[in-house]
């Protein structure tokens, strides 16, 4: 190889690298020695991937079940890894802030659009029997869900709209924890009795989410965009795109999602509901959820009629 000027300025820029952490740059070039070339396989760890799919039942149609499900994981992942830049950013700039919401929203829209895979993609006969093995278990767990939800919005926002005149900034996290628009579909409020659905979900995450309403409390995705400047607030592309994130969260997805639940839930006379035992559609469907991120950016109107 050439030592040319160029490669000498590489040089010294991984000689400054390592002097920045007290590190030799000889043993790091020795270590190159030994290292093997990267594959495709170990980079994307593809067969720890592929063998995370465990059926719990003989019938084929699960593992359309399990992968979807797992492919939304990953997606919530990659949407909290784009909405964190944004809480982490202090003064996040127009641009950065634009291309980040465009990101998540391009990530919610494949999610909104794949529920076909699901939707005509498991035969009916085969999820009425395999679904019986996942109770008490239901999608309404997903912790990466919730986050998002506490990263993109105010909290109030989330609380029940039965409960909000009673809950401000000023209320503990742990009230408004046990007021959030979710809780009714793990809790009898008749009795204060929650399921064993949402006892076990608070067990495993609720200490973590307690972490995090307070932390995105002043950083969530609403909170970052009060703080671009008042003339890009007003700017009608950016308006536009925060809404189309909302509607796509909070009623295309649910929608979606709900349609779906109704083809297989619906299908046969009986017990019609979820695996957890909630009263899904109160929980599902927008006009009862009243759930918005972004409330000052729609009319009266459009607030009235949300999810109709």
């Amino acid at each position: 190889m050439e030592i040319t000027a160029e490669v000498k300025d590489k040089i010294k820029q991984i000689e400054d690298k390592y002097k920045a952490i007290n590190q030799k740059t000889e043993t790091h070039l020795e270590g190159l020695l030994w290292s093997k070339p990267i594959t495709y396989w170990d980079y994307i760890q593809t067969d720890a991937l592929l063998n995370l799919q465990i059926q719990r039942t003989t019938l084929p149609d699960e593992m359309v079940f399990i992968m979807y499900h797992q492919v939304n994981e990953l997606l919530f992942k990659m949407i909290l890894w784009e909405i964190n830049q944004v809480a982490q950013t202090e003064k996040p700039s127009t641009a950065f802030f634009t291309e980040r919401l465009m990101r998540i929203s391009r990530y919610f829209d494949m999610l909104t659009t794949s529920f076909d895979i699901m939707g005509d993609g498991m035969e009916v006969e085969q999820y009425l029997k395999f679904r019986n093995t996942l109770t008490p278990a239901s999608g309404f767990q997903s912790a990466q869900y919730r986050l998002i939800e506490f990263a993109s919005t105010d909290l109030i926002n989330l609380i029940d709209r039965r409960f909000r005149a009673t809950i401000d900034r000023n209320s503990s996290f742990e009230n408004a924890f046990e007021h959030l628009y979710w809780q009714a579909a793990g809790k009898d409020y008749t009795t204060g009795e929650k399921s064993y659905l949402l006892k076990e979900f608070e067990r495993k995450y609720k200490k973590e989410f307690l972490c995090l309403m307070e932390e995105y409390n002043t950083t969530n995705l609403w909170q970052k965009f009060k703080q671009l400047p008042e003339q890009d607030q007003q700017n009608k592309e950016l308006i536009a795109a925060m809404r189309h994130y909302d509607k796509t969260v909070n009623i295309t997805w649910v929608m979606g999602h709900y349609n779906a639940a109704v083809k297989y839930i619906e299908s046969v006379p009986g017990n019609h509901e979820a695996t957890g035992g909630s009263d899904w559609k109160k929980y599902m469907l927008p006009k009862y959820q009243r759930r918005i991120f972004f409330p000052e950016l729609w009319t009266a109107e459009e607030l009235e009629r949300w999810g109709e």
